[in-house]
């Protein structure tokens, strides 16, 4: 899943809310506050493609696809999205790149492998992490995942076993 970082204060309960443009044009839906002044929304293109596969599915009668989990709340860590986590958290990775563990949610595969909130996925399998996508790709294509994470300064090595879920 895709998400755009946002440097705007949210209030709390704005999640599901419509992110909207000075013109008041819709171009995303507001998803998490991580801390004050940063926060994520969903891409409104994005809202778009997954509406038209929906309705096309539904049109053509076709059950969709199982779909693979692991429990993470996860986005892209860029380069200025972790100079303002470190200048906010003090016990930050020292990495720039990689999929930023958002919230671990309870009784899923990953909260079993043990990874935890403000991890950094750095690789997968052998196959270095540069992004949220990274990891849904790897979620999607392998049955088992041999993670390596940034937990503060150390790299810690975790096996997550995705299930499937119905869509």
């Amino acid at each position: 899943t895709l998400t755009v970082c946002l440097f705007v204060f949210l209030q709390y309960g704005n999640s599901g809310g419509p992110l909207v443009n000075l013109d008041g044009e819709v171009i995303g839906i507001n998803t998490l506050k991580v801390t004050a002044g940063i926060s994520f929304a969903i891409p409104s293109d994005k809202i778009r493609q997954f509406l038209a596969e929906s309705h096309d599915r539904q049109a053509k009668g076709k059950t969709p696809q199982k779909k693979k989990y692991i429990g993470v709340r996860m986005m892209s860590l860029t380069s200025s999205l972790a100079k303002e986590l470190k200048e906010r958290q003090a016990d930050f990775p020292d990495v720039t790149s990689g999929a930023y563990v958002i919230e671990v949610i309870s009784r899923t595969p990953a909260e079993a492998a043990g990874l935890k909130e403000s991890d950094v996925i750095i690789s997968i399998n052998g196959e270095r992490i540069t992004s949220a996508s990274d990891v849904s790709a790897a979620i999607k294509r392998d049955d088992t995942l041999r993670m390596v994470v940034r937990r503060g300064n150390e790299d810690v090595i975790l096996t997550v076993i995705p299930e499937e879920v119905d869509p």
